[in-house]
């Protein structure tokens, strides 16, 4: 298997996982929050989707879909665009409500297919590439990539489980 297509891979398993761990809910459930100091569904898939956003097209040298495709307007969330939610308070977790889960898959979705456009070109070289030198060691662009990926897997998997305790409420 090619670097490539392992990347391709992994986020279009992200893709999917989304897809299956919102679909069919509505906005109470999407808000759900096991106690007031949980994350809520909602706000676990629009956070893992702006993490991969602003990364990614960090790591890619692009614009990120949340600005340059509409969709902080269409969120119009009380962040500025910037916002990423690490280091979201409790209230602030509170104030990312979507009204069912159209948008949010939206949004992933044209994030996912700006993210597999990209990494379906790169190659082992590629990887090594520094991309941050604010860290020691800096930051390649596989490092960035593989922490991209594991922080969306264990949100999509924090919401799948807030959806499995909010179904069984």
């Amino acid at each position: 298997m090619r670097t490539s297509d392992f990347l391709v891979n992994t986020f279009a398993t992200i893709r999917d996982l989304v897809d299956a761990t919102v679909e069919g809910l509505d906005s109470g459930t999407l808000g759900y929050r096991p106690d007031p100091d949980a994350n809520s569904i909602g706000w676990l898939v629009w956070h893992l989707t702006r993490v991969q956003d602003d990364h990614v097209a960090g790591v890619a040298g692009t614009q990120q879909c949340y600005t340059s495709a509409g969709f902080a307007e269409r969120f119009a969330l009380p962040f500025d665009v910037g916002d990423i939610g690490y280091g979201h308070s409790s209230e602030e977790v509170g104030e990312v409500r979507v009204e069912g889960p159209d948008l949010l898959v939206e949004y992933h979705h044209t994030v996912a297919g700006a993210t597999l456009a990209y990494v379906a070109t790169l190659g082992d070289d590629d990887l090594d590439r520094i991309v941050d030198r604010s860290y020691d060691p800096p930051v390649t662009a596989g490092v960035r990539l593989q922490s991209v990926a594991s922080d969306c897997l264990q949100h999509i998997g924090q919401a799948a489980y807030v959806r499995g305790l909010a179904e069984r409420r």
